[in-house]
């Protein structure tokens, strides 16, 4: 083997070892060995308000911040989901008066060269570098369970890469287990206008849909109160075809996202790092944290045509870590007591809905059948108040669905991961 080949593969083993020290994925490693060059986005400012990179709404007309050339490393400097408006000292007053137009806040739009209308962008997550401070919050009003839990809640975590841990959470310690909560792409102008109709539909029918709102809104001068395209920037909660806020906790160190592109230059975003979170994000927030984020972007030509309901995601080994060691799960169905109408199906005919016990083919009531039966069962085992089972629950457990073809009782089960849990 030649001197220079013998070189590499010495500095490909040191990175792996301080990746693995970090705490990171081995496929870090070999982060910086291929061609292209390193962008830095740093976050600027205290507020998304006071930082040029920064914005939290959607439209093709947000004019790009920086340029990348595809193979380059870049890396965003990111806030939380409610731009580090809670701190250590936060109460749950201070989540009642939280503003929700802020959210999210996002660094970019990243312009990728050679980047068509057409075109995927792949992108692979290379690392996270977690802020010191994260939280988890229950917003009154919403979350899967949001007629169970109507009260505001924090729970506040001290982070590292080798754990999170709270006081309100007496022990519990976190895995570190890092993922974009929110990253896309810009939509073009028909896609921005479809997105817009189609919300505007569900609203008109009673479905909880979150329309423009131009007060807070960033860059005020398209989507602010004087903005050009105020009436159409859309807000950010919903994830879309041009991804957003997905939420899926698989995107990981070593995974790479493949987003169509639907204007040249695709508009990359990122930002709502996530420390950890189980599938479901139950809660309505996971352990949100501001982060270093570093990506790869590529550009794999005309492949748009394979993606059509939303992003893809690609990847290997990775995943594994993100299974429990020891669990403890539950199972339900659509099942419910007469009378009740889950807030998610108020918007559709009640009078059917509601004298029913078992439900058809139905996610949702399982889902929360599971959950319910999940809480209770954390509650009795660690004698936990409900909130705090709901706030694990949201952090680490699993929603999996089990079938979809069982007539008409499908079936959810909650996976909870016991290794987290110290007696």
């Amino acid at each position: 083997m030649r001197m220079p080949a013998l070189q590499q593969l010495a500095r490909r083993a040191l990175l792996s070892v301080t990746a693995l020290a970090l705490g990171t994925a081995i496929t870090t490693a070999a982060a910086d060995d291929r061609p292209g060059k390193r962008l830095v986005l740093p976050k600027t400012g205290e507020r998304c308000a006071n930082d040029p990179k920064c914005h939290n709404r959607w439209h093709p007309a947000i004019p790009p911040v920086a340029v990348a050339e595809p193979g380059d490393v870049v890396v965003f400097g990111t806030r939380d989901a409610f731009d580090h408006s809670l701190d250590r000292r936060s109460t749950a007053a201070d989540v009642v008066a939280l503003n929700l137009n802020l959210v999210h806040p996002l660094t970019g739009p990243l312009y990728v060269r050679g980047a068509k209308a057409g075109d995927v962008l792949a992108v692979t997550l290379l690392d996270i570098a977690p802020d010191d401070f994260g939280y988890t919050i229950i917003v009154p009003g919403f979350g899967f369970l949001r007629d169970v839990f109507p009260n505001p809640y924090i729970v506040r975590w001290d982070l590292t890469r080798h754990g999170a841990t709270s006081p309100d959470m007496p022990g519990v310690k976190i895995r570190f287990d890092g993922f974009m909560g929110t990253i896309g792409v810009a939509p073009g102008p028909a896609q921005t206008e479809t997105f817009y109709q189609r919300e505007a539909d569900l609203a008109a029918a009673g479905g909880f849909v979150l329309s423009p709102q131009p007060l807070d809104a960033l860059p005020a001068k398209v989507c602010g109160v004087g903005g050009t395209h105020r009436e159409r920037c859309l807000r950010t909660i919903p994830p879309r075809e041009n991804g957003g806020n997905m939420d899926i906790k698989q995107m990981v160190v070593g995974t790479t996202l493949l987003l169509p592109c639907f204007v040249d230059g695709c508009g990359l975003f990122v930002g709502d790092v996530h420390y950890a979170q189980g599938d479901g994000e139950v809660a309505g927030t996971a352990i949100e944290m501001g982060a270093t984020v570093t990506v790869r972007t590529e550009i794999r030509k005309g492949m748009a045509s394979l993606i059509k309901s939303g992003p893809h995601f690609e990847g290997g080994s990775q995943l594994k870590k993100l299974e429990p060691d020891r669990f403890h799960a539950t199972v339900a169905y659509p099942i419910k007591k007469a009378g009740e109408i889950p807030p998610q199906h108020k918007y559709l005919n009640g009078d059917k809905i509601g004298p029913l016990i078992n439900l058809s083919e139905d996610l949702t009531v399982a889902a929360r059948g599971s959950l319910n039966e999940m809480i209770d069962w954390l509650v009795k085992t660690y004698g936990w108040t409900p909130v705090q089972a709901y706030v694990y629950a949201s952090v680490a457990c699993d929603l999996r669905i089990g079938n979809v073809v069982d007539v008409p009782n499908y079936a959810v089960s909650t996976i909870c991961p016991l290794e987290h849990i110290r007696k």
